[in-house]
């Protein structure tokens, strides 16, 4: 991950005949977990349509809590731009694709840090179950939502964010 502070874990999937069993969140792994400054507080998933967007034209954003992203069933693209005034990396967009046909070594939970705009688009032809470790308990108050247009993400190439673009990028 290119965004500061963010950290790709890779997860390990442990595989035999009666399936895969992959751990996702474990307490002795520091860079996503600390009791004090990163704890955990609660669990949810969400399902979402092939083809749709969280959200179609609005980032997500918190100033207080760090989600912590990982997919259980079908594919994602995960999308992270760094418009915090203070970061070494402000301007960076991160595009990360997670899922069910990634490779096994390319399992991962994601740290997303206060402050950072994420979302994220089903990849493929099934919907996506992503699960979320925030670490603070739901607070409507820190659930930002910021029109794209107004953060000014841009693509590498100066080409402002669109989830659209990203669809296009995934059809070539």
């Amino acid at each position: 991950m290119r965004v500061h502070g963010a950290v790709a874990r890779r997860l390990k999937v442990n595989r035999d005949a009666s399936g895969i069993l992959v751990e996702v969140l474990r307490a002795d792994w520091p860079d996503v977990f600390d009791a004090e400054a990163r704890p955990f507080a609660q669990t949810y998933y969400s399902i979402t349509p092939a083809g749709l967007a969280r959200d179609e034209t609005v980032w997500h954003v918190h100033q207080l809590q760090e989600d912590r992203f990982a997919v259980a069933n079908g594919d994602i693209v995960l999308a992270l731009w760094d418009g915090r005034p203070e970061s070494p990396t402000r301007g960076t967009l991160d595009l990360l694709p997670m899922g069910a046909s990634m490779p096994d070594d390319h399992q991962h939970a994601v740290l997303i840090p206060r402050r950072v705009h994420h979302g994220f688009l089903v990849a493929g032809s099934r919907p996506a179950t992503l699960m979320n470790f925030p670490t603070k308990l739901y607070n409507p108050r820190d659930e930002g939502r910021d029109a794209f247009a107004a953060v000014g993400a841009c693509f590498h190439d100066g080409q402002p964010f669109t989830w659209t673009r990203v669809r296009e990028m995934l059809a070539s």
